[in-house]
Formats: C-alpha cells, structure tokens, sequence
C-alpha cells in the first residue's frame, strides 16, 4: 500500500448555524490547517499516487480567501469540511481540519 499526505493552509471565514447561543454564530475567519491523507495499492502510470498540486488545486484553490457558508450548503464545520475534503479526491481516505491550535476535526472514510 502507498500513502501520501499532503499539509496545507487556507485562509477563509464562515459563521455557524447552531442550537445554542455561541459567538462563533457571528462571521469570523481561521488560517486552516488541512491535511490530506490517501493511499492506493497501485500507481498512477506517472508513478504517483496522487499528484501533490492536484490535492493543492483541488482543496486550496476552491476555499482559500472565501466565505465557506456562500460555497457550501451545508453548516461549514471543521468536522465537514473533512469529510468534504475525502470526498473531493478518490484516493483520500482522511482528512485533518485544525482552525486553531487547539481545536482539530479528523474525518476518516470507512
């Protein structure tokens, strides 16, 4: 099995739709830290698993400097963005969204 893992940063602002009050429901921005895991038994015929500026293009170049909440439908959680993040590139099967130092949300497909 091949792994690779591809570590990022992206800067965006969102606000959260909740069930309680919380000051994250106001509009506010986080320098993310994504990182994106993926494996493969086999090689692409480049000899790659993924291409590395692909995931880049693919994750970076749609969220950086944007409002996540005009992007997506759903609630833009660190919890899923991860998700949205596997679901993006065939080969991931993990992703890690840290807003912060402290506060980090994995998402690992089954």
């Amino acid at each position: 099995m091949y792994y690779i893992k591809k570590t990022f940063e992206i800067s965006a602002s969102h606000h959260l739709t909740l069930s309680y009050s919380s000051k994250c429901t106001n509009v506010h921005g986080h320098n993310w830290k994504i990182t994106v895991y993926c494996k493969s038994k086999e090689l692409n015929r480049d000899g790659m698993l993924e291409d590395f500026t692909r995931i880049k293009q693919e994750i970076h170049g749609r969220l950086d400097h944007q409002d996540l909440n005009k992007i997506f439908t759903f609630n833009p959680t660190a919890e899923n963005l991860a998700k949205w993040i596997v679901d993006q590139i065939p080969t991931c099967y993990k992703a890690d969204v840290q807003e912060s130092e402290n506060n980090i949300a994995s998402y690992e497909a089954d």
